[in-house]
């Protein structure tokens, strides 16, 4: 099994626990839990998402933006570097 594969695994997984949360979350808004539960637990599933997209984004530097590079394709690479850097800052 490859990096990719091995990275494809683990934010498939990843994606299964958020989705588990978020059922989590309509669960406990339904039965009018605690607001700062809740936002306890949005929090915790806003950072794995991060997580997730942090995972992507190595994953992309170290193949698809090397790979352009070395093509000799460094204005794509870096247009996909900006558009990505001003992706993570919103």
């Amino acid at each position: 099994m490859d990096t990719t594969e091995v990275n494809q695994r683990k934010i498939i997984r990843r994606l299964k626990l958020i989705e588990g949360q978020i059922r989590g979350l309509q669960k406990m808004v339904a039965e009018r839990k605690y607001c700062v539960d809740v936002i306890t637990q949005t929090s915790a599933v806003k950072q794995g998402l991060s997580n997730i997209e942090d995972m992507l984004l190595e994953n992309h530097l170290g193949t698809c933006i090397i790979k352009q590079i070395m093509s000799g394709q460094k204005q794509k690479a870096k247009s996909e570097i900006l558009k990505v850097y001003k992706l993570k800052r919103k």
